[in-house]
């Protein structure tokens, strides 16, 4: 098996253009996805996240164009013609998107979404894509398989829903599975299956997975990797422990402080970011976070931050990091002492 990522995004930008201008959503991103792993992907609200999965997948709306090189398994899917982007969909990359509701056909049943990309991608009978279709449900934990293929998707609860979006998406049994905001709307319970269901499967199946969320505690546990993105840059990457026990950018430090804990005090105001992402079709020059980050200075201006490693499997976007007793910044990078 090679060893190379199964997924490297190089320089990778996004634009829409809209009537207010053009919105740079994804600027300059590079990341890698080892096969068999997990990276998750966070941030705030319009940091980016969900048109990086987009762009990754070929997916980006009308008056929108992407640059850089998105490569799989040694193949740049931002040059391949759309005829060959679409073979690569379903049968090696698959997404399970925010809204189950949206993304199922209302009027077409449950079993014949779950069998198309089958018997397209993988020339099975109708017969056989039927008993792999009952398998998939099992496998996702839908009761009742053979009376869910009859159904319609409104007649599924949210949670089967996604459930059903979950075994279409592995269908093919795909290298990639991208998952993008997958329990929104869904109550506590039911999102706690969901994102374990995903780990289960993404580790049985031996896939990679990116799971994009703004709820860091979703990634926690569940991934390998983490990326954090702030206003369609890369804030901060590295092993998930490493990002959730020793954040060093001050945006996910400010993300992991504002999280709720169970030791919070009851009646103990929540600790908040001040301030809001800037517009994004006229973003400030070097870190996109300065304008809220109260250790910024001229120098996180012009020319701002670029990516530095901190250690062997850590990398962050700030010229004043969250520091430890063990470090200090010498020449605009991290020195071990």
């Amino acid at each position: 098996m090679s060893t190379e990522p199964v997924l490297q995004v190089r320089n990778l930008r996004a634009y829409i253009g809209t009537p207010r201008g053009v919105v740079r959503a994804v600027d300059d991103v590079s990341l890698d996805l080892d096969r068999g792993h997990a990276l998750g992907v966070v941030g705030e609200s319009g940091s980016g996240k969900s048109v990086m999965a987009r762009a990754i997948m070929g997916l980006m709306p009308g008056r929108s164009g992407c640059s850089g090189q998105v490569l799989f398994e040694g193949r740049d899917l931002l040059t391949l013609p759309r005829k060959q982007r679409a073979e690569i969909w379903g049968k090696h990359i698959a997404m399970v998107f925010q809204d189950p509701g949206r993304s199922l056909n209302p009027v077409v049943r449950v079993e014949r979404q779950l069998t198309e990309g089958m018997r397209k991608h993988l020339g099975v009978s109708r017969t056989e894509a039927h008993g792999r279709a009952l398998d998939l449900l099992q496998e996702v934990g839908v009761p009742d398989p053979e009376k869910r293929l009859r159904n319609y998707p409104h007649e599924l609860s949210g949670g089967m829903r996604q459930r059903v979006m979950i075994a279409t998406a592995l269908a093919c049994r795909p290298t990639l599975l991208i998952a993008d905001e997958p329990t929104t709307a869904l109550d506590v319970t039911v999102q706690r299956q969901i994102l374990d269901l995903l780990r289960r499967v993404q580790r049985s199946h031996g896939m990679s997975m990116i799971l994009i969320s703004h709820d860091l505690a979703i990634v926690a546990g569940r991934t390998d990797r983490t990326a954090v993105m702030y206003a369609g840059k890369l804030a901060e990457s590295g092993a998930t422990r490493e990002v959730f026990d020793a954040p060093r950018h001050r945006y996910t430090h400010a993300l992991l402080e504002a999280t709720p804990t169970i030791d919070h005090e009851r009646h103990a105001p929540m600790r908040l970011i001040t301030g809001s992402l800037p517009d994004p079709t006229a973003p400030p020059p070097g870190c996109r976070f300065a304008a809220r980050c109260s250790h910024a200075d001229a120098a996180c201006s012009d020319p701002g931050p670029q990516m530095v490693s901190i250690g062997t499997d850590h990398e962050v976007a700030c010229l004043s990091p969250v520091q430890t007793s063990t470090e200090q910044i010498t020449g605009g990078e991290l020195v071990g002492r």
